[in-house]
C-alpha cells in the first residue's frame, strides 16, 4: 500500500499512472490520456503501448515517457513496475478486447490498480475468471463506461433511485452510427480492422463495441437487473466477420421490458446514444448529442426541460460538474469524470479506507454482464431470436 501524501496545494499527490496499448496511430489511447489529465489527479509514468516492441518504446518516448519505463511487453512492464519502489499505482489498458484479461490479470496479481476499456474481454470464460481475480486482488478494478459520467445521466438515475418516476416500465437504448456502412475493414481502416476480426474483438461487432455501452447506460440509470433477452443480429455488410446491426427485447428482473438497438451501418448516424426510462409516474429522455440537457415529464404535465448546472439538476449531477451553466460539457469531461471517480477510490485505498459512497463507477461485475449481454445476444440469433437467460 502507498502512504498518501499531498502536493504544495494540499491535494493528494498524482497517481503514477501506465498505460497498455494507445500507441501510434490509436484513437483511444489519447482520448483516456486527456481524460486522466483533465482533472489532474494521475502522472503518466510508464507505458506498454504498442504489440511490438520497437513501436511500443517509439510511442512512449513520443509522448515523453523516461526511455527506460518504455516496455516491449504489458508483461515486462507488470514485472518490472511492481519491483520499482516508485512504480506505477495503476494502469490504463486501452488495448484490443483479446489483450484485456491477460493484461489485467498481470497486473490486478501485483497489487495495480486496473483502469480498463470496455467490453471487459473478449469472451464470457475470460471475464468471469477476470473477476475472480479482481475479487482477490488488493487492487481495484475499474471499466471505462465513460457514458455514465455525464451529469445529466447521474442526474437521471438520481431520479430513478428517489422514486420521481414510480414503478419502471420501460427502458429504451439506442447506439446508432454509419462509420461502418461500407467494408472499410478491406482497406486496412486500423480502427475496424480489429473491431471486425473476432480474434481480437470476439463473438460481437456492434453488439460488443457499442451495444454494450447502451445497455450498461440503461441498466446504470434504471437500476434494473436484466433477466433474458431476445435478439436479431444481422450482418448486412458482404464479407464481414461480426456483427453490424442488431435488436434486442429485454426482460427485467421485477416485469419491466427493454428495447436496444445498436447499429454501425445506420447511415446519417454519428454517436447516437439515446436512453429513455418510463415508470409509472414520470419519464425521462437523454440523448449524447444534447448532453447537457434532460427532458422529464411527470404523467399528465408539459414536458420539463432540465439543464445541466441548472435549478433543476440534483446534487448527483453537481458533484460531476466542472463548468458553470451554459458552458457545455461534453464527450472528454464524461470520460474524465470516470477518471476522477477512480481516483478518489485510488486516493482511499492509499489510506486504507473505502471510498466515499458517492463514489460511482463500472466495475468489473458490469463488465461480466456486458460479455453476457453480447453472448446472450449471438445464442438468441442463432436460435432465430429465441428468448435466451442471461
Amino acid at each position: 500500500m502507498t502512504n498518501e501524501t499531498s502536493r504544495q496545494d494540499g491535494r493528494p499527490a498524482k497517481i503514477r499512472l501506465g498505460m497498455v496499448g494507445g500507441g501510434q496511430g490509436a484513437f483511444i489511447g489519447a482520448v483516456h490520456r486527456m481524460a486522466a489529465r483533465l482533472d489532474d489527479h494521475y502522472a503518466l509514468l510508464a507505458g506498454a503501448l504498442s504489440s511490438t516492441p520497437e513501436k511500443s518504446r517509439a510511442s512512449g518516448v513520443a509522448l515523453g515517457l523516461d526511455p527506460a519505463r518504455c516496455y516491449g511487453s504489458f508483461a515486462e512492464m507488470a514485472e518490472s513496475e511492481a519491483a520499482r519502489p516508485d512504480g506505477i499505482e495503476a494502469v490504463s489498458i486501452v488495448t484490443p478486447n483479446h489483450v484485456h484479461f491477460p493484461a489485467a490479470k498481470a497486473f490486478l496479481e501485483r497489487g495495480i490498480h486496473v483502469i480498463c476499456d470496455k467490453p471487459v474481454t473478449s469472451n464470457l470464460q475470460d471475464a468471469m475468471a477476470l473477476q475472480a481475480v479482481a475479487q482477490k486482488a488488493s487492487a481495484l478494478f475499474i471499466l471505462t463506461h465513460n457514458y455514465s459520467g455525464y451529469p445529466m445521466v447521474r442526474h437521471a438515475r438520481e431520479l430513478v433511485a428517489s422514486g420521481e418516476l414510480g414503478e419502471i416500465r420501460l427502458v429504451q437504448m439506442e447506439y446508432a452510427q454509419d462509420w461502418l456502412a461500407e467494408p472499410v475493414e478491406q482497406s486496412g481502416a486500423k480502427q475496424a480492422v480489429w473491431r471486425t476480426d473476432p480474434a481480437q474483438s470476439g463473438i460481437g461487432g456492434s453488439t460488443g463495441d457499442i451495444g454494450t455501452h447502451a445497455f450498461h447506460l440503461g441498466s446504470f440509470i434504471s437500476g434494473l437487473e436484466p433477466e433474458e433477452l431476445a435478439a436479431d443480429v444481422h450482418t448486412f455488410v458482404e464479407g464481414r466477420r461480426l456483427d453490424d446491426n442488431a435488436h434486442v427485447m429485454l426482460r427485467f428482473k421485477g416485469g419491466a421490458k427493454g428495447l436496444l438497438w445498436c447499429s454501425q451501418v445506420a447511415t446519417g448516424n454519428e454517436n447516437g446514444l439515446k436512453v429513455r426510462v418510463y415508470g409509472t409516474r414520470a419519464g425521462v429522455e437523454w440523448s449524447q448529442a444534447d448532453p447537457n440537457y434532460l427532458w422529464f415529464t411527470r404523467l399528465g404535465e408539459p414536458k420539463q426541460l432540465i439543464t445541466r448546472g441548472g435549478a433543476g439538476a440534483g446534487p448527483a449531477a453537481a458533484r460531476v460538474t466542472r463548468t458553470p451553466s451554459g458552458h457545455p460539457e461534453g464527450y472528454l469531461e464524461a470520460f474524465a469524470t470516470i477518471y476522477s471517480e477512480a481516483a478518489a477510490a485510488i486516493h482511499a485505498a492509499r489510506r486504507g479506507a473505502d471510498a466515499d459512497p458517492a463514489v460511482l463507477y463500472p466495475t468489473v461485475s458490469d463488465g461480466v454482464k456486458g460479455v453476457a449481454f453480447v453472448e446472450a445476444c449471438v445464442a438468441s440469433s442463432r436460435q432465430n431470436g429465441a428468448w435466451v437467460r442471461f
